[in-house]
């Protein structure tokens, strides 16, 4: 390598971020000028980075009459779609039924106009017919194309469900149908024991200290050998 690659080298070490000596050209200058020198668009150094400023809360009053508003708005967007609709509507119906002209007719051109007008109300109740038809089977192919994928995704459509007060009985009959009556007679699997059972145990028990003076001793013994 020879003198020029050596200078350029130092150049660029002098110039760029620093040496391991202390910082480079660039970071001197920089620390030396004001900051004012910089102008509005200052060179944001990652030293000088400012921490991330805490978003402000807004406050209930200001959420609700945010709220308030927003629906003022969507109501009037509502009644002005309403307004459109109802205009829209008034100028379909006002081409195509048209007034009628009765001046000058006859019987036998009314008897036609009203057989035409007959004519024209069947189509348009079996073109009704056929669209209410299309419609229905959209509805239901959207219903069973949304069931698969639910079904493919493993998510199921929880039904809704409605609170209602029953009772315990009630309830185990609905689970247990006819063994609930079974199960809720919890009398039938306990065990009785009979009142002159438990004063015989007692009688024979008795007091355990005179039981066991009889038994002690060479008596005792005889009494055991004996019974």
């Amino acid at each position: 390598m020879g003198m020029r690659g050596v200078a350029s080298r130092r150049l660029k070490a002098g110039v760029g971020g620093g040496t391991k000596s202390g910082p480079g050209l660039r970071g001197r200058v920089l620390k030396l000028l004001p900051a004012s020198s910089f102008g509005s668009s200052s060179l944001i150094l990652p030293c000088s980075v400012s921490p991330r400023q805490k978003k402000s809360k807004i406050s209930a009053s200001r959420k609700l009459q945010l709220k308030t508003l927003m629906l003022q708005i969507a109501k009037q967007e509502l009644e002005r779609e309403a307004e459109e609709r109802r205009g829209e509507k008034g100028r379909v119906l006002s081409t195509r039924c048209q007034p009628l002209e009765l001046a000058g007719l006859g019987f036998a051109d009314l008897q036609d106009l009203c057989r035409q007008l007959h004519a024209r109300v069947d189509k348009v109740d079996e073109e009704r017919y056929d669209v209410e038809v299309k419609v229905t089977k959209n509805i239901t192919e959207i219903a069973d194309l949304t069931q698969k994928i639910f079904d493919l995704r493993g998510k199921f459509k929880r039904p809704t469900l409605r609170r209602v007060r029953i009772s315990a009985d009630a309830m185990m009959q609905a689970l247990l149908g006819t063994r609930a009556k079974e199960s809720l007679d919890l009398r039938a699997h306990l065990k009785q024991v009979k009142k002159e059972d438990t004063e015989k145990e007692n009688r024979e028990v008795g007091d355990w200290r005179k039981n066991i003076d009889a038994l002690s001793g060479m008596e005792g013994r005889k009494k055991k050998f004996e019974g």
